[in-house]
């Protein structure tokens, strides 16, 4: 029997974090809808390859991982060239020369040199980052709509993955730089506030962020069961996110995952402003609470200044008017001086950083 021929392979570099993974994903389902009878090989961490899947947008992964937000070496691609090598990672020429050495057809990259009277496109350093590799594909003449974020329902597949606490308020405390990590004896003021007015809190955290879980659980007085440590599968984490009242945490990849379900959320900004990594403007289900101010190092080893303005009676008055029952039951009495109430978008809403 006469064998189809193999699809021709189109290599796609974005090998960050969770967060960058899904701000990317309006990005990869262009892709995806321009290239139909390719295969599409994302090259990420290899911790990233259920959410990737999960976007419809991927066909396989190629395992790659560098430390930080550095460039990973792809030389174990195996096979003909790609036909097509997009960097999605940054705009310097690592990334654009990981991708090259493997010698694919084409190559785009905002560092690409000049082919013809084509020139690459600018990079903005000020431009969303869903808008900016929208717009880099519309450059090479691929339609993309940065409006594109959603996931499926974890409810949808089959078998379905159910969430091990439906309806409660999930708060996430941790981030991978200490610069975007809120304090933890506020996010237990909150959650026991929260708990006070009536509503089920989950605490949930990534590998290593036990310790921390644990100093919001005592202080929110929460019980073993109520606390998720050490990392959920993917699939667990993103049924426990989707079938949550409300999801609230810092500047970290959850906070995108949130916005991909449609699950209202607060996210708490510092230093890195939400109308960089913020949802759209337009979805009114997200709050981003956020001090202005000078920028930041969102990689520093203490929480930044900017993060550290925002107060727990700022927080339980943004979780109010997401979450039932009314706000009056939920914001507790101010104590002292308070500082200028953070600035909010999207009727307070936002997004976040990723991490």
């Amino acid at each position: 029997m006469p064998t189809d021929p193999p699809r021709p392979r189109l290599l796609v570099l974005r090998a960050l974090g969770l967060g960058d993974l899904l701000a990317g994903v309006p990005a990869l389902r262009a892709v995806r809808r321009a290239f139909p009878g390719h295969e599409i090989v994302l090259a990420a961490p290899p911790a990233l390859e259920e959410p990737a899947l999960a976007t419809g947008a991927v066909d396989r992964l190629l395992p790659a991982h560098a430390p930080g937000r550095a460039v990973p070496v792809l030389r174990h691609w195996t096979g003909d060239p790609p036909e097509l090598a997009i960097d999605l990672h940054g705009n310097g020429p690592a990334s654009r020369d990981a991708l090259a050495e493997l010698r694919p057809r084409r190559l785009w990259a905002f560092a690409a040199p000049r082919t013809g009277r084509q020139a690459p496109p600018d990079w903005r350093s000020e431009e969303h980052e869903r808008h900016r590799w929208c717009r880099f594909l519309r450059a090479y003449g691929v339609p993309a709509d940065p409006a594109d974020l959603r996931l499926p329902s974890p409810a949808t597949p089959s078998p379905a993955t159910p969430s091990p606490a439906p309806g409660a308020v999930v708060v996430h405390p941790g981030a991978d730089s200490p610069a975007r990590r809120w304090p933890a004896d506020r996010y237990a003021t909150v959650a026991r506030r929260l708990r006070a007015a009536g509503h089920r809190v989950v605490l949930a955290g990534g590998p290593g962020e036990e310790p921390l879980l644990r100093r919001v659980a005592h202080g929110a007085r929460l019980p073993a069961r109520d606390t998720f440590p050490g990392g959920l599968p993917f699939a667990e984490l993103s049924a426990l996110i989707a079938g949550a009242a409300l999801f609230l945490s810092g500047d970290t990849g959850p906070a995108h995952l949130a916005v991909a379900h449609g699950t209202p959320s607060v996210t708490l900004y510092g230093p890195v402003p939400p109308r960089l990594w913020g949802p759209p403007p337009s979805d009114q289900r997200h709050t981003a609470l956020w001090h202005p101010g000078p920028p930041g190092d969102p990689h520093a080893a203490e929480p930044d200044p900017l993060l550290l303005r925002i107060t727990a009676e700022e927080v339980l008055a943004a979780a109010a008017g997401r979450t039932e029952p009314p706000a009056t039951a939920l914001v507790p009495r101010a104590e002292g001086s308070r500082p200028e109430p953070a600035r909010t978008e999207n009727r307070s809403g936002g997004g976040s950083r990723a991490g």
